[in-house]
């Protein structure tokens, strides 16, 4: 697992050699300013005085880039250590919201055949009240079949919501539910 605490891509000794080579850099121009001033100031001719507008000109860009680029390198360090934080913050809810296994882990399939198995009860229901309500009339194996259905429906739907209860396992001395699905 990698440690959400790296700091910067650039190790400290790169950066401590970039910062070396624009102090080298910095001090090339300046000294390249400085020697056209004098020989300019020397010579006194317009082609001197030009070389020292020139030097100039590249010394003021290069600190107007440094100065951007080090900006905009503060900035995305900004970034990154505010997305590893987001990243350590979500990582974190993550880890101490974990389910056991007992939980439903929220399986669109599971729960479209729970839905499925919920309507089979209430269609097997219905019919055992529609029998149930003609008296004596009733047809008793109607009733005995859509009670199976239930049965059998509520043991296949509880099997789904905790697996460990299933396989056609005999637990606590209750026996599988078998027959026919009736439609």
């Amino acid at each position: 697992m990698q440690s959400v605490e790296s700091s910067s891509p650039a190790s400290p000794a790169s950066r401590a050699a970039a910062g070396l080579g624009s102090k080298i850099t910095f001090a090339v121009m300046i000294t390249v300013l400085l020697v056209a001033i004098v020989f300019a100031a020397n010579q006194n001719d317009v082609i001197g005085w030009l070389v020292v507008a020139v030097s100039a000109g590249w010394l003021i860009l290069a600190t107007v880039v440094v100065l951007f680029v080090r900006r905009g390198a503060r900035a995305v360090n900004n970034q990154v250590k505010n997305a590893q934080a987001t990243f350590a913050a979500q990582h974190a809810q993550r880890a101490g919201s974990t389910t056991t296994a007992s939980e439903p882990q929220g399986d669109p399939m599971r729960d479209s055949k729970l839905d499925h198995s919920f309507k089979i009860v209430e269609v097997q229901t219905r019919v055992v009240t529609e029998e149930l309500n003609k008296g004596a009339d009733a047809d008793q194996a109607m009733i005995g079949r859509a009670l199976e259905t239930i049965a059998m429906t509520s043991s296949n739907a509880r099997d789904m919501i905790n697996p460990q209860r299933g396989q056609n396992s005999t637990k606590d001395g209750e026996d599988p539910i078998s027959g026919d699905v009736i439609n």
